[in-house]
C-alpha cells in the first residue's frame, strides 16, 4: 500500500508507517544503507523510459495550463537529467555516514562517561516545487541519514513524482530498509493536514516563495527549515578585472536563469560603470537577456549600439525574483552603498564580489549578511552538489544553522549518551561532595 493509494483522511496512517520505518533505517549499518542508496539507483535506471515519459506528460499537460518559461525549466526531466540526477544519488552513497559521529567524549568521573552522538531527526516533509529530481535527491540523503521522508511535490511535477517514488520504493523492497521510509503526498489537501502532525513530523522543509514559507511558518506547531526565494547579487568594485567580471555576470545569470542562485540585480561601482556596463550588456544581450536599467545606467548605455530589449528599473525590480533572462542593473557609489542594498533587497542567499582588492573583498564578505558570499565567481556554485555533498535537501536562507545549502549534515541532531556504574547525583552534592573530572577522552 503506498501513499498514492491513500486518502488524506488516513494521512496519520502514513506518518505512523513513515515514523515506524524511520526508527529501524536508524538503527541500519552504514553498508545496509549504501545497499539500500544503490539498490535505488539501480531502480531509477529501470524505470528510466517509465519516468521520462511520465514526465513528459506533466509538460505537455503544463503547457497546455500556461506554465511559465522558468518553470518549465525546473520541470523538464529528459534522459540526461535523470542519468545525472541518478549518479547524485550514488555520490551520496560515497559520503561518510553523517550517523553515530561521537562529536565529545568525557570523563565526568571514574567510570561515568559522556559522549554526544550524531542521531537522525526523524521524519523530515520536504514540500518542493515543480523539480522532479528533487524528489530524488531528497530521498537519498534521507536514506543515507537514517530518516524516513514525506515528499509533495509542486502538482505540476504529479506524474514525474509518482513514477519516482515508485522506482525508489521498488528498489528499497529489495533490501534491509522498509520502503515506507519514502513517501508521496500529491494533494493541497495533505499538504495542510501534514502541517498538523507533529507527533510524527520532526522537521519541515518548504522550497518556494517567502510567502509560501511563512505561511507553512504560521500554520504549524513542526520546526520549520525555510527556504525561500533567490534574490542574489553581483557586485562589480571599482578595482574590478574587468574581463573577469564579464565572464562572471553571465555566467550567473544566463548558465541557469530558472535556478535560485542565479542572480537578479547587477550592482556597479560608478567608477568602472562608464567601462564595464557597455562590454556587460553587449554581453548579456548576446545571451537575449533583457535588461531593467536605473537612472545612471540609462545615462552611460544610451548611445550604446548594442542595447536593445531594456526597459527603467523600478523599486519593484529590486525585490524581484525573475528566475528568467532577465536582470536590473544599479550603479552605486561606494561599495557601503552596494552592501546596504543587497541587505536591503537580498534574500540571504547568495552573493558576490568582483574585486582585485583583497581588503573590499573581506569587508564585503563580512558586512553581506548571506548564507553564501563570493568572491570572484560565479554565484551559480551555490549548490550541494558542487559544494561536495552529494546533493541538498535545499537552501535554508535563515541564519541558524543549518545554513545555506543543506546536505546530510543538515539532517541529523544529537543525542547525549551517559553510560556509568551505579553512580548517583548526591555523591557530588553537599558539603563533602565528590569533585568531577570532566576530562575529554579521545
Amino acid at each position: 500500500m503506498t501513499s498514492m493509494q491513500i486518502g488524506s483522511e488516513n494521512l496519520v496512517t502514513i506518518a505512523q508507517s513513515t515514523a515506524i520505518a524511520a526508527r529501524k533505517l536508524g538503527g541500519l549499518s552504514t553498508e545496509a544503507k549504501n545497499q539500500a542508496i544503490e539498490a535505488v539507483a539501480q531502480s531509477l535506471q529501470s524505470a528510466a523510459a517509465e519516468i521520462v515519459a511520465a514526465n513528459a506528460k506533466d509538460c505537455e499537460f503544463a503547457q497546455a495550463d500556461g506554465i511559465s518559461t522558468p518553470l518549465y525549466n525546473r520541470l523538464k526531466m529528459d534522459r540526461t537529467k535523470l542519468e545525472a540526477t541518478i549518479a547524485g544519488v550514488r555520490d551520496v552513497g560515497k559520503l561518510p555516514d553523517p550517523v553515530g559521529e561521537i562529536q565529545l567524549h568525557r570523563e565526568l568521573d571514574e567510570g561515568l562517561i559522556l559522549k554526544r552522538v550524531s542521531a537522525p531527526l526523524g521524519v523530515v516533509a520536504v514540500i518542493f516545487e515543480a523539480r522532479p529530481e528533487a524528489a530524488i535527491q531528497i530521498s537519498a540523503l534521507a536514506i543515507k541519514s537514517g530518516n524516513g521522508v514525506i515528499l509533495k511535490g509542486g502538482k505540476e511535477a504529479n506524474h514525474s513524482c509518482a513514477a519516482i517514488v515508485k522506482a525508489i520504493r521498488q528498489g528499497l523492497a529489495q533490501t534491509e530498509v522498509d520502503p515506507d521510509v519514502v513517501q508521496l503526498l500529491t494533494t493541497r489537501e495533505e499538504t495542510l493536514a501534514l502541517l498538523k502532525l507533529d507527533d510524527f513530523v520532526d522537521l519541515i522543509v518548504p522550497r518556494g516563495s517567502n510567502e509560501f514559507v511563512r505561511f507553512v511558518q504560521d500554520n504549524t506547531r513542526i520546526p520549520v527549515l525555510g527556504h525561500a526565494e533567490g534574490i542574489c547579487h553581483l557586485y562589480v568594485d571599482a578595482s574590478a578585472d574587468i574581463e573577469k567580471a564579464v565572464t562572471i555576470a553571465v555566467d550567473s545569470k544566463t548558465q541557469y536563469p530558472a535556478a535560485c542562485n542565479a542572480i537578479e540585480t547587477l550592482l556597479v561601482h560608478e567608477a568602472v560603470a562608464p567601462e564595464f556596463l557597455p562590454q556587460v550588456a553587449a554581453a548579456l544581450q548576446g545571451r537575449q537577456v533583457q535588461l531593467r536599467l536605473d537612472q545612471k545606467s540609462q545615462d552611460i548605455l544610451k548611445n550604446s549600439p548594442n542595447l536593445k530589449d531594456w526597459e527603467p528599473a523600478t523599486e519593484e525590480d529590486w525585490k524581484t525574483e525573475y528566475t528568467d533572462l532577465i536582470l536590473s542593473i544599479k550603479v552605486v557609489h561606494f561599495l557601503e552603498e552596494a552592501i546596504s542594498h543587497i541587505n536591503t533587497y537580498g534574500s540571504g542567499h547568495t552573493d558576490a564580489i568582483v574585486t582585485e582588492e583583497q581588503s573590499t573583498a573581506d569587508l564585503f564578505l563580512s558586512q553581506v549578511a548571506s548564507a553564501g558570499v563570493f568572491h570572484n565567481c560565479s554565484t551559480r556554485f551555490a549548490d550541494g552538489f558542487r559544494y561536495g555533498f552529494g546533493a541538498e535537501v535545499g537552501i535554508s536562507t535563515q541564519k541558524m544553522p543549518p545554513r545555506g545549502p543543506v546536505g546530510l549534515e543538515g539532517l541529523v541532531t544529537y543525542k547525549y549518551q551517559l553510560v556509568g556504574n551505579g553512580q548517583v547525583v548526591a555523591t557530588y552534592s553537599g558539603p563533602e561532595a565528590k569533585p568531577f573530572i570532566h576530562r575529554n577522552l579521545a
